[in-house]
């Protein structure tokens, strides 16, 4: 029952925003009492604590498998894009307000995330792209690794890019492609139009 709750928690707010999805719409999706939630999770911060913690623990884990499958830096970004695509396809922008305007806590554990577990992961691939040649020597690893920190979750803002709009997948796919050529050296570009048109025949197919 505590992982239909959450999968149905997740689903509601990834879809409506946090602070708009009850606790009583949650049950009557569920087709349960209020009361059975209740005996999972001792409140609204909680679940949405869970729910938030399950979804970093799969995006860990994808991260993870894409590093393993990637066959260069480049590759592993285009990776990164199809996750991303999967993620943001019908993700309300609100959710990152509402986290961090009526959940500090759980906030606060996505921001440990994104500095701790998201930097070393961007951080791993800038120097394997280096390594092999694929980016550029003189990048300063550090402040590019912060960067794309940074801009990974600009789209989100919705006073630059008001969601009436803009889409925020196309602007995390510019922002990406934008950074990716920043620090790809000239004869890396070859492989990324390559990887761009293998996805623009999958998104066609």
């Amino acid at each position: 029952m505590r992982e239909r709750i959450l999968g149905k928690a997740h689903e509601l707010f990834h879809r409506y925003g946090i602070r708009s999805v009850t606790m009583d719409e949650i049950a009557s999706q569920l087709g349960i009492s209020k009361k059975t939630i209740y005996l999972s999770f001792a409140d609204k911060d909680e679940l949405v604590d869970a729910t938030l913690e399950q979804h970093l623990n799969s995006s860990r884990s994808r991260c993870e498998r894409d590093r393993l499958q990637a066959k260069n830096a480049i590759h592993e970004i285009f990776l990164t894009m199809d996750m991303l695509q999967e993620l943001l396809a019908n993700m309300n922008p609100a959710v990152f307000y509402d986290l961090e305007k009526y959940h500090p806590k759980t906030f606060a554990k996505l921001t440990r995330h994104r500095h701790d577990f998201l930097y070393q992961v961007v951080k791993n691939n800038i120097e394997w792209g280096i390594q092999d040649g694929l980016y550029r020597e003189d990048v300063d690893v550090d402040v590019a690794t912060k960067i794309r920190l940074e801009t990974m979750f600009l789209p989100f803002n919705p006073i630059i890019f008001p969601v009436s709009k803009y889409s925020i997948l196309d602007v995390e796919k510019t922002t990406i492609e934008l950074f990716l050529y920043g620090v790809a050296t000239a004869k890396a570009h070859k492989m990324i139009q390559k990887y761009k048109q293998q996805r623009l025949k999958q998104d066609i197919q």
